[in-house]
């Protein structure tokens, strides 16, 4: 999942090179090379997963890092958006393979609280990454080119494979395996949609992701453009990927205390809270002070890191016995809800941060809604059984 975090946060200091290289018509276009990403992230894992049910999860991870390297290659010799576009999609396909896989490798060894503690600590390494990625970037891009930010996610990817190969073992049992058919998407779906709390769950996740996917494709826009910050960027960002790293960490002893479903609750009040205040205090006014953004920033992402592993591990908790296709549907949907979200609302940040925390708004007030819903569904269900 590491390697998820560098492809897409090593590129931000280079997104404007990268387009005057390519010939973008529109700075707002330099946004595709992140989000296209995310589509790919979004598609692949409904070939992955149903392939690591039946044929085991490590060698899929192989799959998909092979993948990754070839289209990385296309992303190197692009002189176009199109192709660009095309290479980062593929890019996102190949890394939804262990993307998908590591999340469905977590459910067959653990569950309830403690998967979502399992499911922080990887989080954690996935956050991290973003805290000395664009620094990367911008290292490599001064000293050398953008497309050796391409190489150095090579390498890495192949240093990452040999360990995966060398440590990891198999987590899926030959027993446990399911035989590959050409309807065993299908019958995953069905059994999937049985289950509300894991839809529930995963719509709000496609609104959050949606939301912080926003930020990561206007993070260079908004810092080097609107706040003239191009050499402080970098810093900048792995100042907030902190905060998300620390809320991450932090989640993964709170929620065997309170529960996952608790913190999901109060981080997404909190969410909303923050987008109340934000554009309460500077709606059609201009930017606030870099510090004062910076703050407001923070506190969403730290409210933002206690829901990225909960709400995956709520939604793959009633599914483990289809842990490959159920990672795989439920990353599917809430990926392709976050590419268009994210499009939507990033074409709005043009010249002010107020149509980001607009956006965060709409995101809670659907996701509280969608929770509320689930509690009240749940409530009655159980007092159905107990009358019963």
């Amino acid at each position: 999942m590491s390697i998820v975090a560098l492809a897409l946060d090593a590129l931000l200091p280079a997104l404007d090179v990268i387009g005057i290289s390519i010939g973008t018509a529109e700075p707002a276009d330099n946004q595709l090379l992140i989000t296209m990403i995310f589509l790919g992230l979004g598609v692949g894992p409904l070939v992955f997963g149903p392939i690591s049910d039946s044929f085991g999860r490590k060698p899929v991870v192989y799959m998909g890092f092979i993948l990754f390297i070839i289209a990385s290659f296309i992303c190197v010799f692009s002189r176009s958006l199109e192709m660009m576009i095309l290479g980062r999609i593929l890019q996102g396909i190949g890394l939804s393979a262990p993307r998908t896989v590591a999340i469905a490798m977590i459910r067959d060894i653990y569950s309830g609280d403690y998967m979502a503690r399992i499911m922080s600590f990887i989080s954690v390494v996935f956050i991290l990454v973003p805290i000395i990625a664009p620094a990367l970037g911008k290292f490599i891009l001064d000293h050398y080119n953008w497309q050796t930010i391409f190489y150095v996610q090579l390498i890495f990817t192949v240093l990452v494979s040999f360990w995966f190969w060398k440590r990891q073992a198999e987590t899926l049992e030959v027993s446990k395996r399911i035989k590959f058919t050409s309807h065993i998407f299908i019958d995953g779906l069905k059994e999937l949609v049985k289950h509300k709390t894991t839809i529930g769950y995963t719509i709000i996740s496609g609104f959050i992701v949606g939301s912080f996917l926003v930020y990561l494709s206007t993070s260079q826009q908004i810092f080097e453009q609107q706040y003239q910050l191009k050499d402080e960027f970098p810093y900048i960002f792995a100042i907030l990927a902190i905060s998300i790293g620390t809320a991450t960490f932090l989640n993964g002893t709170l929620v065997l205390k309170y529960g996952m479903e608790k913190l999901v609750t109060t981080s997404l009040f909190a969410f909303f809270g923050i987008s109340v205040v934000y554009i309460a205090l500077f709606y059609n006014t201009s930017n606030p002070s870099i510090i004062v953004l910076l703050i407001f920033f923070g506190m969403q992402f730290f409210a933002i890191g206690f829901l990225f592993g909960n709400l995956r591990a709520i939604a793959m908790q009633p599914i483990g016995h289809i842990a490959g296709i159920g990672a795989a549907i439920t990353g599917f949907i809430s990926t392709i809800m976050a590419v268009p979200i994210s499009t939507y609302i990033g074409r709005f940040v043009v010249d002010s941060t107020l149509p980001l925390f607009i956006g965060f708004l709409v995101c809670a007030v659907l996701s509280i809604g969608i929770l509320m819903y689930l509690k009240v569904s749940a409530k009655k269900t159980l007092s159905v059984s107990s009358d019963a």
